[in-house]
């Protein structure tokens, strides 16, 4: 049996989506991940916690936090409102919002690790030549992170790729908006439809493994 129509459609949708957000956090995340790898505040250990947050949380808990955040009386619904926007929940913008909170954390972490292990030393061989903060961050620093970056952007994919409950609690289930792969499977056992959700499964099942395969050659590379 070949994947349908619908499945073809979740799979396009849930591919943009995990583009959009690796796009963003890289936007995002980089400045936090870099402030977090530099600053020595006592109340670090705070903001890495938070940051981390959704590792543990269940993402039904999130889901049900965001989901009131975004609805018409919550802050950002009500931000949204005033922008004329409506309110998120059961769209694709606001599937983008909450899967860049569930993913920060895999996208912060890597980076910071990367950030940490360059040191001082590069920088200050920089500062050296005059250059300036904003010149040695993508001059120096960028480069020699970059295993880093490419280590952040595979897991924040996959990651994002393979979410269900926080996407279902604020998404729902609608075709070709927010109807993403692990919806769609869950729809298929939902209705007893083994065969087709096997079919399916095995398609991320042999996609995460590639991507995984991919993250562990750039870490070999990054050791020798």
């Amino acid at each position: 049996m070949s994947l349908t129509d619908e499945d073809w459609q979740a799979l396009s949708l849930t591919l943009y989506l995990a583009s959009i957000v690796t796009l963003l956090l890289f936007v995002i995340a980089t400045p936090i991940a870099w402030w977090l790898a530099r600053t020595k505040l006592r109340w670090k250990s705070v903001i890495a916690a938070v940051v981390a947050l959704p590792i543990v949380l269940p993402p039904s808990v999130l889901g049900f936090y965001l989901l009131l955040a975004m609805g018409p009386n919550g802050v950002i619904g009500y931000l949204t409102q005033r922008l004329h926007w409506g309110t998120l929940p059961f769209t694709f913008e606001g599937l983008v919002i909450v899967s860049a909170f569930y993913s920060l954390p895999f996208m912060v972490q890597p980076l910071q690790a990367a950030f940490e292990s360059i040191g001082d030393k590069p920088l200050e061989a920089a500062a050296t030549l005059r250059a300036s903060s904003f010149d040695a961050f993508f001059t120096v620093i960028v480069p020699l992170a970059l295993p880093g970056f490419v280590s952040a952007g595979i897991l924040t994919f996959a990651h994002t790729v393979g979410e269900f409950g926080v996407v279902l609690m604020v998404g729902g289930n609608i075709p070709g908006e927010t109807r993403v792969v692990s919806v769609q499977i869950f729809d298929y056992v939902e209705a007893l439809e083994y065969q087709q959700a096997h079919k399916l499964a095995g398609f991320m099942l042999l996609f995460s493994f590639l991507l995984l395969l991919v993250l562990n050659s750039v870490r070999l590379k990054k050791q020798f």
